[in-house]
């Protein structure tokens, strides 16, 4: 049994920061793409830190293992709308560095997680 509160997992809440800066950089894209790119970065973002909680109420390492993988989805998802925003300059590449360098560290955060719980006796 998992002990503690999904809020207490670093994964969970630098993935959380994620979601705000994917909404922060997000918010100067064209009005245009208020329904388009801007919606799937959103929900991609957004349902990162939603899987890691997710998977830490479902009361098994076989089940979170799952959910932190579709998490792990998530992101690779959110880092190619991320370089396709960037390829059309909807924001300055400055802002994508630290959101792509986020994305990567928390990917691997979420590798070694998978990889601690399905090691597990």
């Amino acid at each position: 049994m998992r002990q503690g509160h999904f809020r207490e997992l670093r994964i969970w809440q630098r993935s959380m920061k994620l979601a705000e800066n994917v909404y922060a950089l997000t918010s100067s894209f064209l009005e245009s793409e208020k329904f388009g790119l801007v919606q799937q970065m959103r929900r991609a973002a957004v349902s990162v830190p939603s899987n890691i909680a997710e998977g830490h109420g479902r009361g098994s390492d076989k089940s979170f293992a799952l959910f932190l993988r579709q998490a792990r989805g998530s992101l690779n998802e959110l880092e190619t709308q991320m370089e396709l925003a960037r390829r059309l300059h909807f924001s300055p590449d400055c802002d994508y560095s630290a959101a792509l360098q986020e994305i990567d560290e928390i990917e691997r955060m979420l590798t070694a997680f998978v990889a601690n719980l399905t090691n597990r006796t």
